[in-house]
Formats: C-alpha cells, structure tokens, sequence
C-alpha cells in the first residue's frame, strides 16, 4: 500500500519534472498544513483524507500548471472541511492562493429555499472566480475527476447523483476549456454508475475484440508511416486509438446501433511538426484510402472557441472500414488535450488580470444571465455552455458559432441587440427563410433589417436558443413596452391566483402587501407585473410564493389570536355558563368558550379520527387521537379531571397536518414514486425527513397536509401498493 509520504514524494518528482524553479518549500507547508488541517478525517475507502488533496494536487500537476496552482490544489477543501478560514490561508500563503481556495469551495454555510438555488449559486460563485482566474475551474475538474475515480466506495444513490452532476456540468465544462482528454474519463466514469450495464457491455465487447482491433490498427498505423517516410515526412507520430465507451454508447444508444454498426469505431492520430505539413499529410491519406464525401473538417483554418484546432477526415480501408483520421501539430496536440491548461500564461509567471480574449465568453454568459432566476440560469447555462455547437458565416465570411438548434434570431443577437431588435427578415445561403428555421454548419446567414422595425416579437422568446438572445429580447420588452408588460403580466398573475383559489384583495391588503412584495423580492406590484410580462418571471411562481407568505401570516396571526384568548381566559374569574363553543379550528369544546385550541402533535388529529381533549396550564385545549397513548386518563390519574369531551364541527378548515412514517426497502426513484402517490391524492408535503440505514432500508418521516381521515387513508393504502414500501404508520405517542 503506498504512504501518504509516497504520494507526496511522488508529486514532488513530477512537479520537478517540468518547472525546476518551482517552490517546493512552499508546496511542502501546504502539504504539512492541509495535512494538520484535515486531522484524523478519513475518506469512505478507508484512506486518510489528505490523500484527496494530494491527488487532485497530482494531476493538477500532470496538467503541468505553477506552484501557486499545486498549492491551492493542495489546501482546497480547507475552508469546506476544516476550521480553516480564507483569512488564514491569505496570511499564511497568498491573498491569490486563497482567492482560488474560495473560488473552489461550495457555498455550503447558505441555505437556499430550493435545490435549483444553491446549484445556481454555486455555478454562478465558481464561474464568476473562473472568469478572473481560469485556475479555479482547473483545479475544479481535476477535484470532480479524482472523486469519480474513487466514486465506488460512495452509495449508489450517490454515485448517480455526482454522475449526472459531471455529465450535465463538468465534463461540458472541460470540453468548453479544450481539455479532451479529462473531458473523455470524466464521461466515461460517469456513464459507469449511470447505465452499467451498458457501460460494462461496451467495455466487454471491447475487450473481447481486442486482438482483430490491434491488428488492424497496427496495419493501418505502418501504412501511414511508411507513405510519410516515403515523401519525407520523418518526424510524424502516428497511433490509433478505439473510441471511448461513452463516444460508442451515445452512437449505440443515441442512433439505435449495435456495435458492429458503429462503423467509425477506430481513430487514428497524425502529429507533425507544421501547419503544412499537416496538409500535406491529408493528401497523402486521401491518397492512401478513399473519402467519404462530406466527412471532412478544418479546425485548422476555422478553430473551434475553445481553441481546438486540427484536420478530420472519414475514410474507407482496405478491408471496408471506415475510420476518422485527426491531423495536427505537435503544439495543437498539446492544446487538444488539456485545452487552456496547454498554452496557460502562468507558466511564465504572469500574473492575471482577468482580461484574456479567450475567457471573455464566461464574464458575457454570467452578464446574460444577471437577472434570471435560478431555473432560467440552470436552463440558459446548459444551453450556452453545455450544448453542441453549429458554425456560420455572416455575409463577408466571419464565423459565427451558435448552440446547436440555433435560428437566425439568434444569429441576430449575437451580431449586436440592435440588429436583432430591427431584423425583418433572414437569409440562409441566398434563400429567404422563417425566423424558426434551424441553422446548420456552413450555413452563409443573412439579416435584414429596417429602422420602421416594430421590435421582435414575444414568440421569439420561445423560438430562440441560445440564453443570451432570449435575454437580449426581454430586456427590449422591458426597456420599451412597460406598460404593455404590466398589463400582460397582471393579466397572468391574476389568472394564476384564480388558479390557486386565491383572489386579489388578499395580494393587495395594505395589511400584507408590504410582506408579499418582499417575498417576491420586488419593489411594487407594477415592478412584478412588469417581470412577468416581459419574461423575466413567471406568474406560476409569484403566486407560489404570495401563498407561502400568506400562509405564514395566517399561522402568525392564529397564534397571536390563541395567545391573546389565552390570557383573556385566564383573567377572567367568572366561570362561564356550560355550553358547545365551536372553535376557529374547527374543534367543539364541552363547556368551555373563547378557549385556544391546539392539535397535538405526538398523534396529529384530523377530521374523522376520535378526539378528546385535555386542559392545558396557560394553553388551552390540547386535542388528542383517542387511540394515542398519551390520551390515556389512567396514564396520570392525578389529571384525569382535565380531560374533556371534544368534537368536531361541521366546517372544518381544508386541511390539516399530520404525520406519516414510512418504512421501505430502499431502490431507486422511491422518493419519486411516494412524491407521485401524494401528488395523485392531492396532499402536500410541509416537512419530509430520510434516514437510511446500512441493512439497505429507508426510513420515511413526513407530515403532510389533508382534508380529512377518509383522504388520508386513501393515501396510506396507495403508499401500501408502492413496490418496496413495507409498513406505514401514523405516530402516536
């Protein structure tokens, strides 16, 4: 088993491998620190936690990046997983290093009212840090890389979790930056824990034809080489390569293909040491085997925006199969690979200042996304960043690269707002086209416009791709048409309220409205009908959140309402005549008036179950389940005179909360399939605890709010048909 001091010594030989004037005497006291720091901290293998830091260190350094990269590598978890602060790290190292420590961390000490809110900030924390040192995000990858190497010893449900997490955010993101080879294994450990086994099928497959592949690719390699050396083209490096099982899956899957049937399974690689003899050697391929018409792309003379730059051509083999052939030059190579990480500036010891051409598309994608709300900042980003790509050419030959999908309204807006907002009309390759047409690679996109122009259209919020053209148009509604968003908007809302059984004297109570405003974070309902209109927000979630405030301000005011008929019962000495009051709950209290009443909550009444009640000191009625232990007179015979008769009315309230314990063999998607039987009966879930345990059970505790006894039994019996699903109690005592 290799030591702790073994890995250091071994990140210590790589790093003097490629920078000899590297602080080693710093990179050492980050070692020693973070060590100190993380303690007796262990990881889920067994392994002492440092070990985290040191190889996410180690491949920071394979990514062949400076001293204060390898020190920040080295200290990264501190501010998340110790009682190290960024104070500490600024005096004890660098204000720089602990600026990229805190890019890194998960602003895990704020809470956030949904899980689309805390991703949301922690995407917008750590590109807004990447856009001023792009060491953040590298070191970022290379810590969600070593986690996926070691993502075994995690639970399954985990395992999916941090999967899907690299899939939709990570490996996009290092295929954004250029760095193609992490890019591959973070798709490929994912696809490992996401679909099994396919991945296992792919890979026994794989293996299985191990032998024909190398042979063919051993042949088709020495065929390449000996043509170059024949023309005199002596220092090119030809290997082949089978495609990675994710590139194969999404062919397989994607296509509806058997692997026999992914015909371009093989890649070969030629590095040379120009740019003209990278051309040269594309001769000498389509020289050597036939074409395929239409396979062929320049990267060379059209880069892609993450810098990547190389020939691919399909061809033809001797034997019939068809196979990409890359060319490149040795330094293309380099860039290809580890993308900004290759030709990094700090290798010279330049210090940042945020500025560089290349990362100029982070600060535009957080500028786009600068009002929108956390769903519209997710879905934008995935669309922006995440997305394939199409290429085209504006009129005078500048390339133009758009998400995949893209119309010419977005091409529009990412020429300039004004062009987008006066555009009457498109061209695509001379012909006249709709604003819905899709683009393509290669496509020649023409934009009419005129000063007359009315502005773009609402559709074209619908119609358009790309986050920053839906952006650019709803700023325009809003700059230009207010009062036309205010009207649409309250429109919206208020069929929206209607929808929830909410009417709008209850919004604009100058009672509440101060309240309301503040929950949907506006500064005047015209503000937030403005919003609405324009776009910016939806109607569905104002009205989501003036019912949560709403609600809120009913507790508040029922508990002062019990509070205050508490204290009047208590002052009052003359005993009240016997009669049936009935309460603002919807309880019937024997003999007493004006009585506070509460439902207990060690059994969680609701209509239809047997109740009794019991006086409280100084809170009033306390109503219990009959069968509730806790409702026993024999339990305390010294109280059993403060027990009294209890009922309910007729015009009980529409629901009441009460608790549920559910008892599982835990599997995946059981928390869907329990959401979708109390989304089914009409039940809303207003607190929700899980616990597993290592036997493999799942342990449900939910309180949820219904009508009635005959609602929730309903629930419990469909809850009892969930496959997995074992017992169900209601609590009591």
């Amino acid at each position: 088993m290799v030591t702790v001091e073994e890995r250091y010594e071994h990140l210590e030989k790589t790093i003097r491998g490629y920078n000899i004037s590297a602080d080693l005497g710093q990179i050492r006291a980050a070692f020693d620190y973070a060590k100190e720091r993380h303690g007796t901290q262990m990881r889920r293998d067994g392994s002492p936690y440092i070990t985290h830091p040191l190889q996410v260190a180690q491949i920071v350094a394979e990514m062949r990046l400076d001293s204060e990269s390898i020190i920040a590598a080295l200290l990264h978890d501190c501010i998340e997983d110790t009682d190290s602060s960024y104070e500490d790290i600024a005096k004890q190292f660098s204000p720089t290093i602990a600026d990229i420590v805190d890019g890194v961390t998960k602003l895990t000490r704020v809470k956030y009212n949904t899980m689309e809110e805390e991703q949301m900030e922690n995407l917008r924390k750590m590109l807004f840090a990447m856009s001023k040192d792009i060491r953040v995000i590298l070191i970022k990858i290379a810590d969600r890389l070593h986690n996926m190497r070691t993502m075994e010893y995690q639970t399954p449900a985990k395992q999916k979790k941090k999967s899907f997490e690299t899939m939709e955010i990570y490996a996009p993101i290092a295929h954004r930056l250029g760095m193609q080879k992490m890019k591959w294994e973070l798709e490929d450990l994912s696809l490992k824990y996401l679909d099994p086994v396919a991945f296992n099928d792919i890979e026994a497959r794989l293996e299985n034809e191990s032998r024909v592949h190398g042979q063919f690719m051993t042949n088709v390699q020495q065929q390449i080489q000996d043509r170059l050396v024949d023309l005199g083209i002596d220092n090119a490096t030809v290997y082949g390569r089978v495609k990675h099982p994710y590139s194969i899956y999404r062919k397989m899957y994607g296509q509806e293909k058997t692997i026999e049937e992914v015909y371009d399974l093989f890649a070969f690689r030629v590095l040379v040491d120009s740019v003209a003899d990278c051309y040269n050697v594309l001769g000498v391929i389509h020289d050597l085997y036939r074409p395929i018409l239409g396979r062929f792309k320049d990267y060379i003379a059209t880069p892609k925006p993450n810098m990547y730059q190389s020939l691919h051509t399909t061809v033809i083999g001797e034997e019939g199969i068809l196979f990409e052939v890359q060319i490149r030059t040795f330094e293309m190579h380099a860039i290809a690979e580890y993308g900004v990480a290759a030709h990094w500036k700090y290798k010279q010891n330049i210090t940042s200042t945020g500025g560089e051409g290349a990362y100029e598309w982070i600060r535009r994608l957080l500028e786009n996304q600068e009002d929108a709300d956390a769903e519209e900042f997710i879905h934008s980003l995935k669309i922006d960043m995440f997305s394939d790509e199409v290429f085209v050419f504006t009129p005078r030959g500048d390339v133009v690269n758009l998400p995949a999908g893209s119309t010419p309204i977005d091409f529009a807006y990412s020429i300039h707002s004004a062009v987008g907002n006066s555009m009457v009309g498109a061209k695509v390759n001379g012909r006249m086209v709709g604003f819905d047409c899709q683009l393509h690679n290669g496509d020649i996109v023409e934009i009419s416009t005129s000063k007359s122009a009315h502005g773009p259209s609402r559709d074209w919020i619908n119609i358009a791709k790309s986050g920053e053209a839906r952006n650019k148009i709803r700023q325009w509604f809003k700059r230009e048409r207010r009062e036309e968003n205010i009207a649409q908007g309250r429109a919206s809302f208020e069929s929206e309220l209607k929808h929830a059984g909410l009417n709008v004297s209850q919004v604009t109570d100058p009672a509440v409205l101060p309240a309301i405003l503040k929950r949907v974070r506006f500064q005047s309902l015209d503000e937030m009908y403005a919003a609405i209109g324009y776009g910016g927000y939806t109607a569905l979630k104002a009205v989501n959140r003036v019912r949560e405030e709403l609600r809120h301000m009913n507790r508040v005011a029922v508990a002062k309402a019990a509070q205050e008929a508490a204290e009047k019962a208590a002052q009052e000495a003359k005993p009240q005549p016997p009669r049936k009051v009935k309460s603002e709950k919807g309880i019937i209290v024997e003999g007493l008036s004006n009585c506070l009443v509460k439902f207990s909550k060690c059994c969680s009444p609701v209509p239809g179950d047997e109740i009794t009640g019991f006086i409280t000191r100084g809170y009033g009625v306390s109503v219990h389940r009959k069968d509730c232990p806790n409702a026993d007179p024999e339990r305390n015979p010294s109280e059993q005179g403060r027990w009294i008769k209890v009922t309910w009315s007729d015009d009980c309230y529409d629901s009441y909360n009460t608790s549920l314990e559910v008892i599982c063999k835990d599997r995946p998607n059981l928390l869907v399939d329990i959401s979708t039987v109390l989304s089914a009966c009409k039940a809303s879930v207003t607190g929700l605890n899980i616990h597993t345990t290592a036997d493999g059970f799942a342990l449900f505790h939910m309180v949820i709010a219904v009508s009635d006894a005959k609602q929730l039994q309903q629930i419990i019996r469909k809850l009892h048909n969930i496959s997995s699903v074992m017992k169900v109690n209601r609590p009591a005592g």
